[in-house]
């Protein structure tokens, strides 16, 4: 069996060290960080092949991602900017869809022991609304990506 825990940290890890920004799964990351940061949510598991117990059970797993751009706490009256909310973006399909183009590898392998990814995707992405904000008071802009994992046992 694919523990899903072992895949939604490396998904963390991952998107952190390739953005250099903090993550939180389901809030704030723990920092108390003002954004820019992530928040990484796991939105759906399927499995399929032999019943659940089974050890050569193949998984799906899908990771929501959403980018908060915030205001530049060094510059008065900022706001979220849509730009940043772009690289955001455009930084976490780097990291989970990019590949090596002299080797065509993976940048970032999925190094957990038991498991081998079988194919990534990205399935969903909402951009920002134009000149619009999540939130208006706070001058926070969002941007929403999932990606899927397709795993097997290694």
């Amino acid at each position: 069996m694919i523990e899903k825990r072992l895949v939604t940290n490396w998904v963390e890890t991952t998107l952190s060290t390739a953005t250099n920004m903090p993550v939180g799964q389901g809030r704030a990351p723990v920092t108390g960080q003002a954004p820019p940061f992530h928040l990484l949510y796991s939105v759906d598991t399927s499995l399929s092949g032999a019943p659940y117990a089974d050890l050569n059970e193949d998984a799906s797993f899908v990771y929501q991602i959403t980018h908060v751009s915030g205001p530049d706490p060094n510059v008065a009256q900022s706001t979220a900017d849509s730009d940043q909310l772009e690289w955001m973006a455009d930084a976490a399909r780097k990291a989970f869809l990019g590949r090596a183009p002299d080797t065509g590898l993976w940048l970032h392998p999925m190094a957990i022991n038991g498991i081998s990814c079988m194919t990534r995707s990205l399935e969903v992405e909402w951009g920002q609304q134009p000149g619009g904000t999540s939130e208006q008071e706070a001058a926070i802009m969002t941007y929403v990506q999932r990606f899927r994992f397709n795993l097997t046992p290694a």
